[in-house]
């Protein structure tokens, strides 16, 4: 058994750790409200995004080309954008993106396509680094809180890497935010950008319609559709940003949560071996008094 002394001082590193995952679960929930309202003043400016693509879209006629909505025959090359965080103490967060990243990669490659990466986050690049990919393009120290300019950025690289034909598609993988309990990875192709995002699902009335038909668009709406669809890329990679940031500090609130508990568990444990290492240590020095005694009386 572990002596008295011994014990007190893991006794202490653990209370001491505790204080840290208590502050950093703390300091997480608190990041994660604000990431949360984030998210919801974001939405209503992304479903009116995509409103406006819609109407446009039905003006152009179902006959619109544009090279963002090109479906490539024959593909070769594939670009994959993970969005990863910076930091680590996240519980599962960094390593399900790139589970699935991988998992991905597999099959495309297994379908004869070339993979390429670019990567959001530290942690996704030092991980793609140590299994020696090459990286086409990294973002960090974003992930605490994204501004739209980062997303314009990295919409830009996406667009401009899509036009040039040098990548034939693009899947964008995330985690989705539920809850601080859990997070979904999720896989979007982001280019070309899905017939889905600019068809309506519902069907509209006549009188819907004849409102529609009275819009007078300048210039065409070929033209203006043409400038919403690079605006939908950035604002698709914004609310991902936004989605992924809550995922991280939704899923660090929990970890520290679960290691503040775990510490508590252990410090009771390490508690009650102390309480029995000294009893332990009294009855050692009882029974040699009482033996130093005994050699006395004789």
């Amino acid at each position: 058994m572990a002596s008295v002394q011994d014990i007190k001082r893991r006794l202490r590193s653990v209370r001491n750790t505790r204080k840290i995952t208590k502050a950093m679960e703390l300091v997480a929930g608190a990041r994660l409200r604000r990431a949360e309202a984030r998210i919801s003043a974001m939405r209503p400016y992304a479903d009116r995004m995509r409103e406006l693509m819609i109407g446009t879209a039905r003006a152009s006629g179902s006959s619109v080309r544009l090279p963002l909505l090109e479906v490539r025959e024959n593909p070769k090359t594939v670009a994959l954008l993970i969005l990863t965080g910076d930091r680590g103490l996240a519980g599962p967060f960094n390593a399900q993106i790139l589970r699935r990243a991988f998992a991905i990669e597999t099959e495309l490659r297994n379908d004869g396509l070339n993979v390429e990466w670019l990567v959001v986050g530290k942690k996704g690049r030092s991980t793609l680094v140590f299994r020696r990919y090459e990286i086409d393009r990294e973002w960090s120290g974003l992930t605490d809180r994204p501004e739209y300019g980062h997303a314009s950025e990295i919409g830009h690289r996406v667009v401009e890497r899509f036009s040039s034909s040098d990548v034939d598609r693009v899947i964008m993988v995330f985690n989705h935010y539920i809850s601080p309990l859990t997070q979904e990875v999720e896989a979007m192709d982001l280019l070309p950008i899905p017939r889905t995002a600019i068809e309506d699902e519902e069907e509209k009335t006549p009188q819907q319609i004849a409102l529609e038909g009275d819009t007078i668009y300048e210039p065409e709406p070929e033209q203006i559709l043409a400038r919403l669809l690079p605006a939908y890329i950035e604002t698709s990679i914004y609310r991902a940003l936004l989605e992924s940031t809550a995922s991280e500090h939704g899923a660090r609130m929990t970890a520290m949560r679960n290691a503040s508990q775990n510490a508590g568990e252990l410090i009771d444990t390490l508690t009650l071996d102390m309480n029995r290492a000294r009893q332990a240590e009294i009855t050692q020095e009882i029974l040699e008094v009482v033996a130093g005694a005994d050699a006395l009386t004789q």
